[in-house]
């Protein structure tokens, strides 16, 4: 099971965006978002819906979740 700050950083690769294109979709500084690919910030849920919502994933996706981890 991969953490979803690696989710993150594959998502946002596999479209060949940066950092600070998807800190403007949060509305935070690319040094914040950063902190979220890098783990060393827990990503807030406003901003998880917002990523769900720009990567067209569900929240079981981007966190990791797979029914046969349940």
């Amino acid at each position: 099971m991969k953490a979803y700050c690696e989710l993150l950083r594959e998502l946002r690769e596999n479209r060949d965006l940066k950092q600070s294109d998807i800190a403007t979709v949060l509305n935070t500084t690319q040094q914040v978002y950063s902190r979220y690919e890098t783990g060393i910030n827990e990503l807030p849920l406003r901003h998880l819906v917002t990523l769900c919502r720009f990567y067209h994933v569900s929240a079981d996706y981007l966190l990791g979740l797979n029914k046969e981890d349940s």
